[in-house]
């Protein structure tokens, strides 16, 4: 069936004049007019584009109308399951269809960012952020303020205006750096309503929630963004939820993540800081240690990049991403407490053993510890080959 075409409009990026034709090599001069449909069909495209970003818009009106969340996973993945079954029919790659709309609605969620989000309250809250002058507060004083709740920071500078503010608190948000989070904990012992929820964002549990157990006599709730401070919105991005006294008076936080589009799971806060010795503190001291070594070494990035395979460049980009941020807060995080530390020694203890497989040339030795991790790892090992292959032939794509 011919598709007729429609004339060039605005949106044709290229319209060929005579002399330019005559100008052209031949090679040229054959692709001049597919090339000229293609640009009027990217236009299109974009057309179609800012007309779906309009009736997003609509549907972000409806959801805060209705209080219903941002992120939607099972409508997303219904969505995800048809485009993909569209694309095939046409013809089209369904996997690269996938993550052309993924890519999309990853779009319309980062226009929540600019629109006003679902309370999960019939009456806004007041919340204060301690520490609110500091990124992570900015980012939910922000977003709390866009969905309709009362917000307040205090920092070093107006921790004078606690007293006038404290009676009217709905819940008290400590958001400063780890190594002074029981200080500031500690200043609010006895100052709070004991009707006031007392939680707090550090990465580590078990030490804040004993100090604001021992400062509050009202609800507390152990916090943890799993997130940088760089998200345009909250979509996507998940909550630890660890219980302190009367966590329950906390629901209507823990149902307002979830209307800002958040995953939340609960954690005992043991558990918590068991797993984050590993994902935070051992990780970002491996991140130091490949680090330190490129710069004792004289190992210049740059120079790296040229002859990197893609997932050695994935490898360096993470590193490098860290070491683009602050030493003060991963240090923070790296000696966060005496339990992580440990562990720190016996990642070193650990590593003497393998060191010792290079000593002594321990080809055989090596291989046994390598399939004995295989095993261990189990059918992740085969996940994570798949995810990484995607993120390495994304990042070979756009950026190699």
């Amino acid at each position: 069936m011919m598709v007729a075409h429609k004339p060039c409009n605005t949106h044709c990026f290229s319209a060929w004049s005579t002399t330019e034709l005559m100008e052209m090599p031949d090679s040229d001069k054959a692709l001049a007019n597919p090339r000229q449909r293609i640009d009027e069909i990217d236009g299109q495209i974009l057309d179609l584009l800012a007309e779906r970003s309009k009736v997003v818009v609509n549907i972000i009106e409806k959801k805060v109308a209705q209080q219903l969340p941002i992120f939607a996973p099972e409508r997303e993945q219904e969505k995800s399951s048809a485009f993909k079954k569209m694309a095939a029919e046409k013809g089209i790659d369904p996997e690269w269809a996938e993550d052309f709309l993924r890519m999309i609605m990853a779009s319309s969620r980062g226009i929540q960012s600019r629109q006003k989000f679902p309370i999960a309250t019939s009456q806004p809250k007041q919340i204060l952020f301690i520490g609110g002058e500091g990124s992570m507060g900015r980012l939910y004083s922000r977003i709390a303020r866009q969905t309709g709740h009362h917000t307040y920071s205090i920092d070093k500078s107006n921790w004078y205006e606690l007293e006038a503010l404290a009676p009217r608190l709905d819940m008290v948000i400590v958001t400063v750096p780890i190594n002074v989070t029981e200080q500031v904990v500690g200043r609010l012992t006895g100052r709070l309503n004991n009707k006031t929820i007392l939680a707090d964002f550090t990465s580590n549990k078990s030490a804040p929630i004993k100090a604001m157990l021992e400062a509050h006599e009202g609800p507390v709730i152990g916090l943890h963004p799993m997130h940088g401070p760089d998200v345009e919105n909250l979509s996507k991005q998940l909550m630890v939820v660890c219980p302190g006294r009367a966590t329950e008076q906390a629901d209507w936080f823990v149902d307002q993540c979830r209307l800002w589009g958040m995953r939340v799971i609960n954690a005992e806060q043991q558990q918590h800081d068991h797993v984050m010795n590993m994902v935070q503190g051992l990780r970002h001291y491996v991140a130091l240690l490949h680090g330190s070594f490129m710069q004792h070494y004289a190992l210049k990035p740059a120079e790296i990049l040229e002859y990197s395979s893609p997932i050695y460049r994935a490898e360096l980009m993470m590193n490098g991403r860290i070491f683009a941020q602050s030493a003060e807060l991963y240090a923070d995080i790296v000696f966060a407490d005496e339990q992580r530390r440990k562990l720190l020694i016996q990642f070193f203890e650990h590593h003497q053993k393998l060191a010792e497989l290079v000593k002594n040339n321990d080809r055989e030795g090596f291989i046994r510890e390598f399939e004995g991790v295989t095993d261990f790892f189990g059918k992740f090992a085969t996940q994570a080959l798949h995810e990484s292959g995607y993120l390495i032939n994304r990042l070979a794509d756009r950026f190699t």
